[in-house]
């Protein structure tokens, strides 16, 4: 039986304190349905304790990539930023922790995050990873939800922001907190499968 996201490919960039859980549940339900997940660990942010030298980016409830619950090759593989290029991308999609405050800061991922909108791929994010819509001029007049603590960067920059599990305009997918990570992904597979 054919996956809906066969063929699809899915990049998800995080850095320190991403949200654990927005990490691994769009890897599961994502490959699921058929897409190819490529992780992208950026080496900023704040860092969990221990803060050891070469200590793999690591979420905010420990987990660490490569993720140590899901081999490496079954349903992600690992890619440096300039490994992966805006072409071959059908989703850009940004967990929410504090991962997004430092790749905000990130020139290769904002540039990549432009450069995708450029080509009409799909920019998800969720939680506090509509930061990255902030930080990209890509909030202008966009419909987005997130955490509430991002609601005021969010109108800030233009956007007007819902209280709802998840919300798309046009190329840009926005969910609101942990909780909503099956609507979340449901507007992602949606889109994809379009």
């Amino acid at each position: 039986m054919a996956k809906k996201l066969s063929g699809k490919k899915v990049v998800i960039i995080v850095a320190n304190e991403f949200e654990d859980i927005e990490l691994l549940y769009p890897i599961l339900r994502l490959s699921e349905e058929g897409a190819e997940i490529i992780v992208v660990p950026v080496k900023m942010g704040l860092h969990p304790r221990p803060a050891l030298e070469d200590k793999p980016v690591t979420g905010r409830f420990g987990h660490t990539v490569p993720i140590p619950v899901m081999s490496v090759g079954r349903r992600y593989t690992i890619k440096e930023i300039d490994e992966v290029s805006a072409d071959e991308i059908d989703c850009l999609l940004f967990p929410g922790g504090f991962s997004p405050d430092a790749l905000r800061r990130h020139e290769p991922t904002l540039k990549l995050v432009r450069e995708c909108n450029e080509r009409g791929k799909i920019i998800a994010s969720i939680c506090h990873g509509p930061w990255m819509l902030a930080s990209t001029g890509l909030a202008k007049g966009k419909r987005v939800t997130g955490f509430v603590a991002v609601r005021d960067d969010l109108i800030n920059a233009g956007a007007e922001w819902v209280d709802v599990p998840a919300v798309r305009d046009g190329n840009i997918i926005t969910g609101r907190v942990p909780d909503d990570l099956p609507e979340f992904c449901q507007e992602i597979i949606q889109a994809l499968s379009e």
